[in-house]
Protein backbone atom coordinates (compact mmCIF):
# COMPACT_ATOMS: atom_id res chain seq x y z
CA UNK A 1 0.00 0.00 0.00
CA UNK A 2 1.20 3.50 -0.81
CA UNK A 3 2.66 5.14 2.28
CA UNK A 4 2.10 8.87 2.66
CA UNK A 5 3.56 11.37 5.15
CA UNK A 6 1.07 12.60 7.69
CA UNK A 7 1.45 16.21 6.60
CA UNK A 8 0.12 15.30 3.14
CA UNK A 9 -3.25 14.29 4.50
CA UNK A 10 -5.89 16.54 6.05
CA UNK A 11 -7.32 15.35 9.34
CA UNK A 12 -10.78 13.80 9.55
CA UNK A 13 -13.83 15.87 10.36
CA UNK A 14 -13.93 17.15 13.95
CA UNK A 15 -17.26 15.45 14.47
CA UNK A 16 -15.54 12.06 14.16
CA UNK A 17 -13.02 12.60 16.97
CA UNK A 18 -15.18 10.68 19.41
CA UNK A 19 -15.11 7.69 17.09
CA UNK A 20 -11.32 7.95 16.94
CA UNK A 21 -11.11 7.75 20.72
CA UNK A 22 -13.19 4.61 20.78
CA UNK A 23 -11.17 3.09 17.92
CA UNK A 24 -7.90 3.50 19.81
CA UNK A 25 -9.26 1.30 22.60
CA UNK A 26 -10.84 -1.28 20.29
CA UNK A 27 -8.86 -4.18 18.87
CA UNK A 28 -10.26 -6.95 16.68
CA UNK A 29 -7.51 -8.99 15.05
CA UNK A 30 -8.35 -11.80 12.63
CA UNK A 31 -6.73 -15.24 12.79
CA UNK A 32 -3.74 -15.98 10.55
CA UNK A 33 -4.59 -17.02 6.96
CA UNK A 34 -4.48 -20.72 6.08
CA UNK A 35 -1.34 -22.05 4.36
CA UNK A 36 -1.33 -21.94 0.54
CA UNK A 37 -2.95 -25.02 -1.04
CA UNK A 38 -0.68 -27.74 -2.38
CA UNK A 39 -0.31 -28.44 -6.11
CA UNK A 40 -2.75 -31.35 -5.81
CA UNK A 41 -5.33 -29.13 -4.11
CA UNK A 42 -4.89 -26.48 -6.79
CA UNK A 43 -5.64 -29.03 -9.50
CA UNK A 44 -8.75 -30.22 -7.67
CA UNK A 45 -10.01 -26.66 -7.13
CA UNK A 46 -9.43 -25.71 -10.80
CA UNK A 47 -9.17 -21.99 -9.94
CA UNK A 48 -8.55 -20.93 -13.55
CA UNK A 49 -12.04 -22.02 -14.67
CA UNK A 50 -13.63 -18.51 -14.67
CA UNK A 51 -11.01 -17.22 -17.13
CA UNK A 52 -10.29 -17.73 -20.81
CA UNK A 53 -7.45 -20.29 -20.94
CA UNK A 54 -5.83 -18.34 -23.76
CA UNK A 55 -5.26 -15.40 -21.39
CA UNK A 56 -3.40 -17.42 -18.75
CA UNK A 57 0.36 -17.33 -18.26
CA UNK A 58 2.60 -19.30 -15.94
CA UNK A 59 3.93 -16.63 -13.56
CA UNK A 60 6.43 -18.88 -11.80
CA UNK A 61 9.95 -17.88 -12.77
CA UNK A 62 8.89 -14.80 -14.74
CA UNK A 63 10.44 -11.44 -13.78
CA UNK A 64 7.93 -9.45 -11.74
CA UNK A 65 8.28 -5.76 -11.00
CA UNK A 66 8.31 -4.73 -7.35
CA UNK A 67 4.93 -3.01 -7.45
CA UNK A 68 1.92 -5.10 -6.54
CA UNK A 69 -1.49 -4.60 -5.04
CA UNK A 70 -5.01 -5.99 -4.86
CA UNK A 71 -8.06 -5.94 -7.15
CA UNK A 72 -11.65 -7.09 -6.71
CA UNK A 73 -14.25 -8.29 -9.20
CA UNK A 74 -17.29 -6.05 -9.69
CA UNK A 75 -18.65 -7.51 -12.94
CA UNK A 76 -19.10 -11.17 -13.86
CA UNK A 77 -17.84 -10.52 -17.39
CA UNK A 78 -14.36 -9.71 -16.07
CA UNK A 79 -14.59 -6.18 -14.66
CA UNK A 80 -12.34 -5.34 -11.71
CA UNK A 81 -11.44 -2.32 -9.64
CA UNK A 82 -8.06 -1.46 -8.14
CA UNK A 83 -6.07 1.65 -7.21
CA UNK A 84 -4.68 3.55 -10.19
CA UNK A 85 -1.18 3.81 -8.71
CA UNK A 86 -0.99 -0.01 -8.53
CA UNK A 87 -1.00 -0.34 -12.35
CA UNK A 88 0.09 3.13 -13.46
CA UNK A 89 3.22 2.78 -15.60
CA UNK A 90 2.87 -1.01 -15.83
CA UNK A 91 2.77 -2.32 -19.42
CA UNK A 92 1.85 -5.90 -18.48
CA UNK A 93 -0.50 -5.96 -15.46
CA UNK A 94 -1.89 -9.33 -14.48
CA UNK A 95 -3.97 -10.93 -11.76
CA UNK A 96 -2.19 -13.73 -9.95
CA UNK A 97 -4.26 -16.83 -9.32
CA UNK A 98 -3.61 -20.11 -7.55
CA UNK A 99 -0.75 -22.30 -8.69
CA UNK A 100 1.48 -19.36 -9.68
CA UNK A 101 -0.64 -18.72 -12.73
CA UNK A 102 -1.76 -15.27 -13.83
CA UNK A 103 -4.36 -13.84 -16.14
CA UNK A 104 -3.69 -10.80 -18.32
CA UNK A 105 -5.55 -7.62 -17.36
CA UNK A 106 -6.21 -4.55 -19.50
CA UNK A 107 -6.30 -1.34 -17.42
CA UNK A 108 -8.29 1.85 -17.88
CA UNK A 109 -7.10 4.62 -15.58
CA UNK A 110 -9.45 7.17 -14.07
CA UNK A 111 -8.42 10.77 -14.63
CA UNK A 112 -10.38 12.07 -11.67
CA UNK A 113 -9.25 9.80 -8.86
CA UNK A 114 -6.82 7.06 -7.84
CA UNK A 115 -8.97 4.30 -9.35
CA UNK A 116 -8.41 1.94 -12.28
CA UNK A 117 -10.75 -0.48 -14.02
CA UNK A 118 -9.23 -3.80 -15.13
CA UNK A 119 -10.71 -6.10 -17.76
CA UNK A 120 -10.06 -9.82 -18.06
CA UNK A 121 -11.43 -12.48 -20.40
CA UNK A 122 -13.93 -14.07 -18.05
CA UNK A 123 -14.08 -13.68 -14.32
CA UNK A 124 -15.56 -14.87 -11.03
CA UNK A 125 -18.83 -13.94 -9.35
CA UNK A 126 -18.60 -10.21 -8.62
CA UNK A 127 -18.64 -8.52 -5.25
CA UNK A 128 -21.71 -6.29 -4.75
CA UNK A 129 -20.86 -2.61 -4.97
CA UNK A 130 -22.68 0.25 -3.23
CA UNK A 131 -22.21 3.15 -5.65
CA UNK A 132 -24.66 5.57 -4.03
CA UNK A 133 -24.39 4.71 -0.35
CA UNK A 134 -24.17 7.51 2.20
CA UNK A 135 -21.38 6.69 4.67
CA UNK A 136 -21.62 7.73 8.30
CA UNK A 137 -18.80 8.01 10.88
CA UNK A 138 -18.52 4.85 12.94
CA UNK A 139 -19.20 2.52 10.00
CA UNK A 140 -17.08 -0.61 10.24
CA UNK A 141 -15.02 -1.50 7.19
CA UNK A 142 -13.17 -4.65 6.16
CA UNK A 143 -10.18 -4.65 3.78
CA UNK A 144 -9.35 -8.14 2.36
CA UNK A 145 -6.31 -8.36 0.12
CA UNK A 146 -2.60 -9.05 -0.11
CA UNK A 147 -0.67 -6.85 2.34
CA UNK A 148 3.10 -7.31 2.03
CA UNK A 149 2.44 -9.65 -0.91
CA UNK A 150 0.65 -12.30 1.14
CA UNK A 151 -2.92 -13.09 2.19
CA UNK A 152 -4.18 -10.75 4.90
CA UNK A 153 -6.82 -8.25 5.88
CA UNK A 154 -7.60 -5.32 8.13
CA UNK A 155 -10.71 -3.90 9.78
CA UNK A 156 -11.40 -0.25 10.49
CA UNK A 157 -13.87 2.35 11.71
CA UNK A 158 -14.85 5.30 9.54
CA UNK A 159 -13.75 8.66 10.93
CA UNK A 160 -14.99 10.95 8.18
CA UNK A 161 -14.08 12.74 4.96
CA UNK A 162 -10.70 14.27 4.20
CA UNK A 163 -8.29 14.97 1.37
CA UNK A 164 -5.28 13.07 0.10
CA UNK A 165 -2.32 14.95 -1.42
CA UNK A 166 0.43 13.29 -3.41
CA UNK A 167 3.93 14.32 -4.43
CA UNK A 168 4.43 16.23 -7.66
CA UNK A 169 3.71 19.66 -9.08
CA UNK A 170 0.12 20.20 -10.07
CA UNK A 171 -1.14 17.20 -8.12
CA UNK A 172 -4.61 18.12 -6.92
CA UNK A 173 -5.92 16.94 -3.58
CA UNK A 174 -8.29 13.98 -3.88
CA UNK A 175 -11.35 13.77 -1.60
CA UNK A 176 -11.22 10.52 0.38
CA UNK A 177 -12.68 8.78 3.38
CA UNK A 178 -10.42 8.33 6.41
CA UNK A 179 -10.66 5.21 8.56
CA UNK A 180 -9.03 4.21 11.84
CA UNK A 181 -7.48 0.75 11.72
CA UNK A 182 -8.74 -1.34 14.63
CA UNK A 183 -7.60 -4.83 13.65
CA UNK A 184 -5.63 -6.88 11.15
CA UNK A 185 -4.45 -10.41 10.46
CA UNK A 186 -2.88 -11.82 13.59
CA UNK A 187 0.90 -11.74 13.25
CA UNK A 188 0.90 -9.17 10.42
CA UNK A 189 3.37 -6.48 11.50
CA UNK A 190 4.48 -3.26 9.89
CA UNK A 191 3.10 -1.57 6.81
CA UNK A 192 0.09 -2.74 4.82
CA UNK A 193 1.86 -2.33 1.47
CA UNK A 194 0.09 -4.44 -1.16
CA UNK A 195 -3.39 -3.72 0.24
CA UNK A 196 -3.83 -0.82 -2.20
CA UNK A 197 -6.73 -1.59 -4.52
CA UNK A 198 -8.53 -3.84 -2.03
CA UNK A 199 -12.22 -3.27 -1.46
CA UNK A 200 -13.46 -1.76 1.76
CA UNK A 201 -16.54 -3.84 2.57
CA UNK A 202 -19.33 -2.94 4.94
CA UNK A 203 -21.05 -5.43 7.23
CA UNK A 204 -23.40 -6.46 4.41
CA UNK A 205 -20.47 -7.47 2.21
CA UNK A 206 -20.87 -4.53 -0.17
CA UNK A 207 -17.85 -2.65 -1.51
CA UNK A 208 -18.17 1.02 -0.52
CA UNK A 209 -14.73 2.13 -1.71
CA UNK A 210 -11.26 1.22 -2.93
CA UNK A 211 -8.39 1.11 -0.43
CA UNK A 212 -5.72 3.65 -1.43
CA UNK A 213 -3.10 4.29 1.24
CA UNK A 214 -2.21 4.14 4.90
CA UNK A 215 -0.83 6.47 7.52
CA UNK A 216 1.00 3.90 9.66
CA UNK A 217 2.08 6.31 12.39
CA UNK A 218 -1.50 7.21 13.22
CA UNK A 219 -3.13 3.94 12.22
CA UNK A 220 -5.15 5.44 9.38
CA UNK A 221 -6.43 3.89 6.15
CA UNK A 222 -7.58 6.04 3.21
CA UNK A 223 -10.16 4.96 0.64
CA UNK A 224 -12.07 6.39 -2.29
CA UNK A 225 -15.65 7.55 -2.06
CA UNK A 226 -18.48 5.49 -3.62
CA UNK A 227 -18.83 8.29 -6.19
CA UNK A 228 -15.26 7.66 -7.39
CA UNK A 229 -16.09 4.02 -8.12
CA UNK A 230 -19.22 5.09 -9.97
CA UNK A 231 -17.31 7.63 -12.09
CA UNK A 232 -14.55 5.12 -12.94
CA UNK A 233 -16.99 2.41 -14.00
CA UNK A 234 -19.03 4.80 -16.17
CA UNK A 235 -22.70 5.28 -16.82
CA UNK A 236 -23.00 2.05 -18.77
CA UNK A 237 -22.17 0.00 -15.67
CA UNK A 238 -25.42 -1.14 -14.12
CA UNK A 239 -25.81 -3.60 -11.27
CA UNK A 240 -28.98 -4.34 -9.32
CA UNK A 241 -28.84 -3.73 -5.59
CA UNK A 242 -27.42 -6.79 -3.88
CA UNK A 243 -25.74 -7.78 -0.66
CA UNK A 244 -22.92 -10.18 -0.02
CA UNK A 245 -22.11 -12.42 2.91
CA UNK A 246 -22.57 -10.79 6.32
CA UNK A 247 -19.20 -9.75 7.78
CA UNK A 248 -18.33 -9.09 11.41
CA UNK A 249 -15.24 -8.83 13.57
CA UNK A 250 -15.65 -12.50 14.45
CA UNK A 251 -15.62 -13.82 10.87
CA UNK A 252 -13.90 -11.24 8.65
CA UNK A 253 -10.73 -13.32 8.43
CA UNK A 254 -12.71 -16.34 7.22
CA UNK A 255 -14.72 -14.24 4.76
CA UNK A 256 -11.51 -12.70 3.41
CA UNK A 257 -10.06 -16.19 2.90
CA UNK A 258 -13.21 -17.19 0.99
CA UNK A 259 -13.05 -14.13 -1.26
CA UNK A 260 -9.43 -14.84 -2.15
CA UNK A 261 -10.08 -18.56 -2.63
CA UNK A 262 -12.97 -17.80 -5.02
CA UNK A 263 -10.73 -15.31 -6.88
CA UNK A 264 -13.17 -12.47 -6.20
CA UNK A 265 -10.23 -10.68 -4.58
CA UNK A 266 -6.95 -11.21 -6.41
CA UNK A 267 -3.36 -10.03 -6.25
CA UNK A 268 -2.25 -7.59 -8.96
CA UNK A 269 1.28 -8.05 -10.27
CA UNK A 270 3.24 -6.30 -13.00
CA UNK A 271 5.13 -8.66 -15.28
CA UNK A 272 8.47 -7.33 -16.47
CA UNK A 273 8.63 -6.39 -20.15
CA UNK A 274 11.56 -8.76 -20.51
CA UNK A 275 9.12 -11.63 -19.94
CA UNK A 276 7.02 -10.71 -22.98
Amino acid sequence: MLRLPDWMVYSAALAALAVAGVSRRERADAPPPPPPPSLEENLLLAPAEPFNPGELVEARGLPVQAQSGTAFAVGGEGIWLTARHVVEGCRRPALKIAGDRAVAARPRLSRRSDVAVLRTEGGPTPIPVALNQRLEPGLRGFHPGFPQGGAGEATSRLLGPGELRRHGRGQAAQPVWIWAEVGRTDGLKGELSGLSGAPVLDERGQAVGVTLAEGPRRGRIYTTRPADMRAALGRSFSRPDAVGAAISVSNYGLEADALRRDLRVAQVICLDDAAA
